[in-house]
């Protein structure tokens, strides 16, 4: 595969990562917010599902194409600037690792309550809170080490 296909599909699946993130935050936030359970339920299982498919395919895709374009620029993984940008690669994936657990609890809260006739259940605001912050850090990583990638500065 070329240097510009490579770039391509890393940048394509960084855009992914970081939309579906961004898209499925919104409109969980706003589907929360409207107190419908029925339409929480359904935002519920679509992020879950857009998880599986957008971001777990782009948080395989994202180091694999950054491992094969740093090798075809020959930058070294220590470098500064790229060793930053997998630090921080970790530490978002250390936050998106819980909140895919979170997200499939707050599901099943939600389908839970549907089938039992009941009211939003307590436990799901408070998971959904720990999902929000969660994503904070997160995203601010992530914007991180676009800066990263695209200023590439020297330290």
């Amino acid at each position: 595969m070329n240097y510009h296909s490579l770039v391509l599909i890393h940048i394509v699946s960084s855009t992914l990562l970081f939309g579906t993130g961004l898209g499925t935050a919104f409109f969980k936030y706003m589907n929360d917010r409207s107190g419908d359970i029925h339409a929480m339920a359904v935002t519920a299982k679509n992020v879950v599902l857009a998880d599986w498919i957008f971001t777990s395919t782009s948080v395989i895709v994202q180091p694999l194409t950054g491992y094969l374009l740093a090798n075809a620029m020959g930058i070294q993984l220590t470098n500064g600037w790229l060793f930053l940008a997998l630090i921080l690669y970790v530490v978002v994936g250390l936050c998106w690792l819980p909140v895919v657990n979170l997200q499939i609890k707050m599901r099943d809260l939600l389908l839970r309550a549907i089938e039992q006739n009941s009211g939003i259940p307590a436990q799901y605001y408070t998971l959904s809170k720990t999902w929000f912050w969660l994503g904070v850090p997160a995203f601010i990583g992530v914007i991180a080490i676009f800066y990263l990638m695209v200023f590439k500065p020297t330290f």
